[in-house]
């Protein structure tokens, strides 16, 4: 039987669908994918690559379209087949002689173990016995079969893997050895039986037989390759790694080398540089008598490389020497996969290999320091990310604890502390010197002082960007959220966990945990931490240049070395989101230039919540004024603070936003108590006070307060606040002057609609600000923070009176989308992840199409009526390195982001700077 016949397609020929291996080169991984192209570039340096084909990625596309061979391939194949059998002296199928060849995956992007391989492809009945004579061992030829049926099974007939595991412990346990023991103690007549025990299992398990005609195989393993690029756990890992679904897998078709031909023969992977500390050195291992498969299977123990060297030390020799040249040819890490045949080393894989955070900064810092690379380069080598995950504290890697259960790893770090159920308790444990985990079914803005004063917060519900996961990134906490295995019960201090291995366990206040929010792992008990060095760097303030360090550790001296190359290529600003003094001064040692966000709406909670209640309670001008009053000294006082800390720095001051409301008692909790008083006949004052509470609660309820009474709409109606809060500021700018300082204030007005909004709170507040300067020798720039679709489509209006745009990019997407986020999280965002409706949430990353194009709209229109209009970010995506990336190529001058994430978006500002080619800080792209 032809390929032809097989694949059942129409005899016209398609051209370029297959490319040899001869053919290729690296340049072309778009078209051979990763594999394809490194092995063609391989060929083309000489080294020693067993010969092949690469079927392209545009062939899979087709086939996943239709569920058919594109026309003309299975021709291609048979042609391409024939030169190899050429070069090999071998035929598929032949008895005498048979080739045998291995069928493989191979993405443009690296997805080590997410689609499928198949070995072997060409034995059956008719070859084995030709395969024992050729090879000269029985045994060989046997193992290669019964790999063939095991993998086959699994890949293209969909067997499950269980069966053959058993059979083969079984088999290991009839010749007498243990279960556990290696593949390597059967003799040919006990791998003759498996065979046959295996081909009877996929019989049974599919209704099917691993075909014996060598053709019909090779179309199988194809067919089974090409659909494994939607496979689950593909799929996965691509929305993980942020991998388009779109351009499906290349296959590569190679001639078969046996590292399963006894002692002498063998398979590894290497790596030329250590890939988790980025030390020099080649670093891998390698089996003896074993196939590719089982090294990354785990079957055996390995052996180093070293120990190779000792087992074969002329093929180790060869090696070492391929690898440095893969190294210097590709000026990166290298990931090597080899084959030993019988003392004949053979080269079956390279790519850049995969490697840590700190092996990404330390190999970019020394190849740079080698001058392998340039300086833009070993920018481009590593990522905001990378440097986000070296800031926080880790558990030691080699601890053996099992985790209680997972949840949604919201705010890296590594933290163990003891259980804590609210916010009250929080505060007092860490007024003692506890270092407390906050457990909470979700958080709200009370919890604030709580999430303060722990060390990590873990909650039932939530995802990355529910206020928990928001606030606990911002403030450098570490957080795990939507835990869905706890039930968490508040009121009486507990938790219990309802499913999974450690289903029955209970937490109770004042238990230890220990909290990973790098993978979302909680453990009982103390899990021994390790400190982050470079997050050490950044406190000394080294990085900013207010201090020295002496930063000894080889991946401190690589951050340091490429941020400054990123801050001397960046043009995007990069400021801080910050409400205390003590965030400023941490965000300037991290290398902010300003406050680009002060949430006034932070500064009202706690003791001073009261105060508030009284001036939305006041019924007379003068008990309002009074409380505007206490605020008015309170505000004045936090500004110093910041502009202090920030002194010569731009800090921009949001008017209060959150509706009132949310400075009142909880409506339901109220009405209960006061129905409670009245069922008794309570007739204190407490209870008289609580009837008008709840008079003043009921009449700022309201149904939908993120799109209520707030922001500027709370300015315009509620008389004296925003005018309280620019005075505050220009007092605090007063009081900065005298004592020497060199204070530089903006001021936005929150959640603009409409031009004249913007005009009438403008207005408000230049009239305060010339009652106290009539000079305005002290100047204060008001602008706005655009975070409603209209304010963004009508712009050009608003520009009239913002010296600057602010945007608000966290209510924008939930304005733009019409979700509310923390409840969208938790009720259909994982369906809609799965569903490819979002790769990512786009409250992570910015949505380019929705809420980025709102973005550039504004911008480009807003600079038509303003010309010297200054642009920012100050939401989340501020220090999300893809969104930074789009808003420096929109043109917009600064992002704003917590304190923590300002290292990782100084580096992604100018790793976007050097991707566009735009490299001249302080420029712009309008």
């Amino acid at each position: 039987m032809t390929l032809l016949d097989l694949a059942s397609q129409s005899a016209s020929p398609v051209t370029g669908l297959i490319y040899d291996f001869a053919d290729g080169n690296a340049s072309m991984a778009d078209l051979l994918g990763g594999k394809g192209a490194n092995l063609a570039e391989m060929t083309r340096l000489g080294l020693p690559v067993p010969p092949g084909f690469t079927i392209t990625t545009e062939a899979c596309r087709e086939y996943l379209a239709s569920q058919r061979l594109p026309d003309g391939l299975a021709e291609d194949i048979e042609a391409h087949l024939s030169q190899l059998e050429s070069a090999t002296g071998k035929v598929l199928g032949d008895r005498e002689n048979p080739l045998l060849v291995s069928v493989r995956s191979g993405a443009r992007f690296s997805m080590p173990g997410m689609m499928e391989t198949v070995l072997n492809i060409g034995v059956c009945d008719a070859t084995i016995a030709g395969l024992a004579e050729a090879s000269g061992d029985e045994r060989f030829a046997w193992d290669c079969y019964r790999r063939l049926v095991q993998m086959y099974g699994k890949t293209v007939l969909g067997v499950p893997a269980e069966p053959f595991e058993v059979a083969l412990s079984r088999a290991k346990v009839h010749a007498g050895h243990s279960p556990n023991s290696s593949d390597t103690l059967l003799g040919a007549a006990a791998l003759r039986d498996l065979t046959r025990l295996f081909q009877g299992i996929v019989l049974r398990h599919s209704g099917q037989r691993v075909p014996q005609d060598p053709r019909e195989q090779l179309i199988g393993a194809v067919r089974a390759v090409f659909s494994s690029w939607n496979g689950e756990r593909a799929k996965v890992y691509r929305r993980r790694e942020g991998i388009s679904e779109s351009p499906g897998t290349a296959v590569t078709v190679m001639a078969m080398v046996f590292g399963n031909l006894g002692e002498g023969s063998g398979t590894g992977v290497a790596f030329t540089r250590d890939p988790a500390t980025g030390a020099p050195g080649a670093y891998g291992d390698y089996l003896t008598d074993a196939e590719g498969e089982d090294v990354v299977s785990g079957v055996r123990n390995t052996l180093t490389l070293e120990q190779f060297g000792a087992l074969d030390p002329v093929a180790h020799e060869e090696l070492l020497r391929h690898m440095t040249t893969l190294e210097g040819h590709y000026r990166d890490l290298c990931d090597i996969e080899f084959t030993v045949e019988r003392g004949k080393l053979w080269m079956l894989q390279t790519r850049i290999g995969k490697r840590t955070a700190a092996a990404a900064f330390r190999i970019a810092h020394t190849l740079l320091d080698s001058g392998i690379i340039t300086p833009d380069e070993a920018l481009t080598r590593v990522t905001g990310t990378h440097l986000a995950q070296l800031m926080f504290p880790r558990f030691a890697p080699d601890h053996h604890h099992t985790p209680l259960a997972h949840g949604i790893p919201a705010s890296p770090g590594a933290v163990v502390g003891r259980a804590v159920f609210t916010t009250a308790d929080a505060v007092a444990r860490a007024a003692t010197g506890e270092q407390v985990i906050l457990i909470r079914r979700e958080t709200n803005p009370d919890d604030l002082p709580g999430m303060i004063a722990a060390a990590g917060v873990l909650t039932g519900r939530g995802g990355k960007t529910s206020h928990a996961a928001v606030v606990a990134r911002g403030m450098g906490r570490t957080c795990v959220c939507g835990v869905e295995a706890l039930e968490i019960d508040e009121v009486n201090g507990h938790a219990v966990v309802t499913h999974g291995g450690a289903a029955g366990t209970e937490i109770h206040t004042g238990d230890i945990l220990s909290l990973d929010g790098t993978n979302g792992a909680i453990y009982t008990g103390t899990v021994p931490v390790t400190a982050s060095p470079v997050a050490a760097y950044f406190e000394s303030g080294a990085a900013s240049g207010s201090a020295t360090t002496s930063h000894d550790e080889p991946v401190v001296r690589a951050v340091a070395r490429i941020l400054a190359i990123a801050d001397k290529r960046r043009r995007l600003g990069v400021r801080a989101n910050a409400d205390t003094p003590a965030d400023a001064e941490r965000a300037r040692r991290f290398g902010a230039e300003g406050i680009g966000l002060a949430r006034t709406e932070h500064m009202f909670l706690g003791d001073r919540r009261p105060i508030v209640e009284h001036l939305i309670l006041a019924e007379h001008p003068a008990d309002r004024a009074h409380a505007l009053k206490q605020l008015l000294h309170l505000q004045r006082a936090d500004f110093v603070g910041l502009l202090e800390a920030m002194d010569g720095l731009p800090v921009t001051v949001r008017l209060l936003d959150p509706p009132l409301h949310e400075f009142l008692p909880d409506l339901t909790d109220l009405s209960v108590q006061v129905a409670v008083d009245e069922a008794t006949g309570e007739k204190s004052q407490e209870a008289a006070d609580k009837v008008a509470l709840l008079a003043a609660v009921r009449r700022w309820h309201e149904q939908n307060p993120m799109l209520g009474l707030r922001g500027v709409r709370l300015g315009l109606v509620v008389p004296g606040i925003y005018a309280m809060q620019v005075r505050a500021l220009a007092q605090a700018m007063t009081i900065r002057h005298k004592a020497g300082g060199h204070p530089v204030a903006h001021l936005m007005v929150p959640l603009v609609a409409d031009a004249h909004e913007l005009d009438l709170a403008r207005r408000e507040a230049l009239q305060v600000l010339l009652e106290l300067d009539p000079d305005l020798t002290t100047p204060v720039s008001i602008g706005t923070m655009i975070e409603l679709p209209r304010a963004a489509l009508t712009a050009d209006q608003i520009a009239h009176h913002a010296e600057f745009f602010s945007f608000g990019t966290n209510d924008l997407t939930q304005t733009t989308w019409g979700m509310s986020r923390d409840d969208a999280e938790s009720a259909f965002f994982p369906d809609y992840l799965t569903k490819g409706i979002f790769s990512t949430s786009p409250f992570e990353t910015i949505d380019p199409e929705g809420v980025g194009a709102l973005i550039e709209i504004a911008v480009r229109r807003g600079r038509a009526t303003r010309p010297d209009l200054e642009t920012g970010v100050c939401g989340e995506h501020g220090g999300d390195p893809t969104s930074i990336h789009f808003f420096h190529t929109i043109g917009i001058d600064y992002v704003s982001c917590s304190p923590y994430r300002v290292p990782v978006a100084r580096l992604e500002a100018g790793r976007a700077a050097i991707l566009t080619g735009n490299v001249v800080k302080g420029g712009d792209t309008r």
